[in-house]
């Protein structure tokens, strides 16, 4: 016996509900993709570009910040001459992103603003001094920025910026949603990796801003026997009498100290076959860039407009 067809909005087939259009199914997805899946908070994303034309050198440091603010952030934004603040806003909505940052360079002066999208505030910075990537990598004797650390968000410290009150209080809270927050019970030490530290300096009146790679070196284990077990490759033996010789052949102690500089801890899980939380590891921060040092000279309560809340008008400090 035939069975009947089934009517319009009905499932064809037993079990199975109605069928979800493809731009809902989009909508729901770009929303699970704002969204930490553990936390269950919004993402911040931001997009990192320029007003007005900036000479190279800028345009590397542009480049730079965009890295910094890896992976939630457009790599390749493109810009064009007649893009106006308006257009990014408009795009950043549906794109989920909250942050901007915004090189531009009136009078000779570098400035970058620092702003929440789309309502403000905006805190703009003059770039006093700054160093590219490039020149940090140069500058060192043995440059470390593997690809595999851009896979996931730094960690924002902030230093000396207590007891200051308002703007850097709203200031500490833009720097701490700028970047996904970071839950210490879930959070896997593999995947931290990288450090953005920003530290008020109370004498100078200025923020250094300052990126850094983290290294977690086993204490007690040997440079040859840390290259071997990182490169998963059988070392050439055939000069050497046993095994034994590859280990100690230049002095084992030697290879194996750990930097004055570095911070011994022992780890609560594994991070990877060499640092393990069966043995201590030592912590070593190396600079990878950029690197500033910034002097806040405006607050707006809006994107990039509307009151103006830092220097005080008429030198009166608002209430907190």
């Amino acid at each position: 016996m035939r069975q009947p067809r089934s009517g319009p909005g009905k499932s064809r087939g037993r079990g199975r509900g109605p069928r979800i259009p493809a731009t809902t199914l989009r909508k729901q997805q770009a929303a699970l993709a704002n969204v930490d899946q553990i936390t269950g908070a919004k993402i911040p994303k931001s997009f990192v570009f320029s007003r007005g034309k900036l000479p190279s050198m800028l345009r590397h440091l542009q480049q730079d910040l965009r890295k910094v603010m890896l992976p939630y952030t457009a790599l390749n934004l493109k810009e064009k001459k007649r893009n106006n603040l308006k257009d990014f806003v408009n795009v950043a909505g549906p794109l989920g992103v909250t942050h901007f940052l915004i090189l531009s360079n009136p009078k000779s002066l570098p400035h970058l603003r620092f702003s929440n999208s789309p309502q403000g505030p905006t805190f703009t910075f003059q770039i006093e001094e700054y160093a590219l990537a490039a020149d940090i990598a140069n500058s060192q004797k043995r440059p470390r920025c593997p690809p595999g650390i851009f896979k996931n968000s730094p960690l924002v410290v902030l230093s000396g910026f207590s007891g200051l009150g308002n703007p850097f209080e709203s200031l500490v809270e833009y720097f701490q949603h700028m970047v996904p927050a970071v839950d210490p019970s879930t959070v896997k030490l593999a995947e931290c990796q990288r450090i953005l530290l920003l530290k008020y300096d109370k004498e100078k009146e200025v923020v250094d801003f300052r990126h850094y790679s983290i290294k977690l070196q086993p204490v007690g284990v040997s440079r040859r026997i840390r290259k071997l077990m990182q490169n998963n490759q059988v070392p050439d033996l055939r000069d050497l009498k046993d095994v034994s010789d590859y280990v100690t052949k230049a002095g084992y102690g030697s290879e194996s100290e750990v930097d004055d500089e570095a911070a011994t801890v022992s780890l609560p899980s594994d991070v990877d076959k060499l640092n393990q939380a069966s043995r201590k590891s030592a912590v070593r921060l190396q600079e990878i860039g950029p690197r500033m040092t910034m002097r806040l000279v405006k607050v707006e309560a809006g994107l990039c407009s509307g009151d103006v809340l830092y220097p005080w008008p008429g030198g009166r400090k608002l209430e907190d």
